[in-house]
């Protein structure tokens, strides 16, 4: 996660904090007045959202080939190794020392591939992770503006109850959103 996402996401964190603070020690305002107050469970969210499911898929269906490729090599670097390990006793000094280099050099080149392609996919997955959190969280607003909401809060909860959890009614409305994207497509 970058330096700046980091502090983004510690501001709003401080910023939620700090409002959730104000809310439960300021006095009421008028004594009558109602505030609606909301909870979501981001972690659930992000899990059961249709829409984290098809960026895995998609995710793995990029990803797939790339991590044949790295798997083919490692069983080509295994025959390598069992044809050492069964002709050494056959083989000249400079045949299995050619051998020997040539697992050497598929070893790096496995480890530099698998190093790229990890680097490649938490790459994707980071931003496809934060289009996920930025759709849910538009949803969200959304959300809490139709319904009235003063405040929904999440992260750093200890306790939310039923009658504040709005964490299925944000699944359900993702869910929605994700059938009528797809019936358009």
């Amino acid at each position: 996660m970058s330096v700046s996402r980091t502090v983004t996401l510690r501001l709003r964190h401080a910023v939620c904090a700090l409002v959730l603070l104000g809310t439960a020690t300021a006095a009421p305002a008028q004594p009558d007045s109602d505030l609606s107050i909301g909870y979501v469970n981001p972690g659930r969210v992000s899990d059961e959202a249709p829409q984290a499911d098809a960026a895995r898929q998609r995710l793995q269906e990029e990803f797939a080939p790339r991590d044949e490729e790295i798997i083919a090599l490692q069983e080509s670097l295994r025959d390598l190794e069992d044809r050492l390990a069964n002709q050494r006793m056959n083989l000249d000094s400079e045949a299995e020392e050619a051998l020997r280099r040539r697992i050497v050099n598929q070893r790096r080149q496995i480890q530099r591939q698998q190093e790229i392609f990890r680097e490649d996919f938490n790459l994707r997955r980071n931003e496809a992770l934060g289009d996920l959190q930025q759709r849910i969280l538009r949803v969200v607003e959304r959300f809490a503006a139709e319904q009235g909401y003063d405040l929904v809060v999440s992260d750093g909860v200890v306790f939310a109850s039923d009658a504040v959890n709005i964490t299925d009614r944000i699944i359900e409305r993702l869910e929605r959103q994700y059938e009528q994207r797809n019936n358009n497509e």
